[in-house]
């Protein structure tokens, strides 16, 4: 894949661009959104511009793809593309969008390292570029043929009607939608996401992503936490009301529910239950007689979104357990599952599929704590909401 000659290039110059990429990615992003202000406006997210988090994700999903092409000079790293291309397809991304961030990222890296961008560095790295960016394009034109299902591929862009909206705590909302046109809501996978795309009141259109948490015939099911400064999901939550119409795109995600018969454990914390609960209420609509294990992580009982659904989907399976632990909970709780979630009490058969989400540290502590358990890294999976600042780790 990377030319022998630009092979050296990268691994004598992969230490100086790494260590210089928290400048890079600032001036690029600077520069972009100066160029393009509709770009911020109604396609990036702005309040992870604001904290940074969107820098942290490119820098490491960079940086990941030059180090696996100096690794495995023959493969790519298809799993960090496709969570890359599905989230790209979600929001709306272009193909001839990878264009204008090479102009810029280009620009960026030549204002940051001056000279020591000769024209063979400037080649190597362009290589790397556009090996990762036809590579996306590639996938994300695939999904986005797939996803139109004989339609327009261009646009995935429909509009639903709420039919119902639930209020699962006081901080986590979850809308039922129907598609406004009447036609069949497109296909999903247990687990997948959609993007939401609503009008602000300064006028941008802005794009989040949401879980989808279940559905019901002809119907979609996604659920909302409002976050603190989230003007997305603050936005939703004030005034998206039952009868609305809202924009969603086609369902998209990598991580979701293997169809087969092995055993399954389903691990999340806080909102993160949102696509294990579409999980869980998948096998139970299909009679699943798998060996299934919940673990879900929460501040307290009042926190817990979907506590009910838990307990019933659980009690509809055969061979189902449900482990829940608080941090602090509310009366009395079991001693084993106050705290932290902590697999050690809970029994993992073996064979064992895995699927996480959550916030990072609770990613990391429980892919560890499954590594240790015995299940094998290529049997874990897991989704995190927002840039995925794991890529570089």
């Amino acid at each position: 894949m990377l030319s022998a000659k630009s092979a050296e290039v990268i691994e004598a110059t992969l230490p100086a661009v790494g260590a210089a990429i928290g400048d890079i990615t600032p001036r690029f992003y600077d520069r972009l959104f100066a160029a393009h202000p509709e770009l911020l406006r109604d396609l990036f997210n702005r309040g992870n511009q604001a904290n940074g988090t969107q820098r942290q994700a490119l820098a490491g999903s960079i940086a990941t793809f030059a180090t696996a092409l100096l690794a495995h000079p023959d493969q790519r790293p298809d799993a960090m593309l496709a969570r890359i291309a599905h989230k790209h397809v979600s929001v709306g991304i272009a193909d001839d969008q990878y264009e204008i961030v090479h102009e810029h990222l280009f620009a960026a890296i030549v204002e940051v390292l001056g000279e020591a961008v000769t024209p063979e560095v400037a080649a190597a790295w362009d290589e790397v570029y556009w090996l990762m960016a036809n590579a996306l394009i590639a996938v994300e034109d695939r999904l986005r043929a797939e996803a139109a299902a004989g339609g327009d591929p261009a646009d995935l862009w429909r509009p639903y009607t709420v039919v119902t909206r639930y209020q699962e705590t006081d901080s986590v909302t979850s809308y039922l939608v129907r598609p406004a046109d009447g036609h069949p809501v497109p296909t999903s996978r247990p687990g997948q996401y959609v993007s939401v795309r609503t009008e602000l009141p300064d006028g941008a259109r802005q794009i989040r992503q949401y879980s989808l948490s279940g559905g019901a015939d002809g119907a979609l099911r996604f659920t909302v936490k409002r976050e603190a400064g989230g003007e997305v999901s603050g936005h939703l939550q004030d005034h998206l009301r039952t009868g609305d119409t809202v924009e969603l795109s086609a369902p998209m995600g990598d991580v979701f529910l293997a169809e087969g018969d092995g055993p399954v454990l389903l691990a999340s914390a806080g909102i993160g239950n949102t696509p294990m609960t579409a999980m869980l209420d998948h096998l139970a609509a299909t009679g699943s007689t798998r060996r299934i294990v919940s673990v879900h992580g929460d501040r307290d009982q009042l926190s817990h979104a979907f506590r009910a659904d838990l307990e019933q989907l659980t009690a509809k399976l055969p061979n189902a357990t449900a482990h829940v632990f608080y941090e602090q909970p509310l009366g009395e709780w079991p001693a084993e599952r106050t705290g932290l979630v902590n697999l050690a009490s809970v029994e993992i058969p073996a064979g064992t599929t895995a699927y996480l989400c959550g916030p990072l540290p609770f990613l990391r502590a429980v892919r560890e704590q499954l590594l240790t358990a015995g299940v094998p890294a290529a049997d874990i999976h897991y989704e995190v909401f927002g840039p995925d600042l794991w890529l570089g780790a």
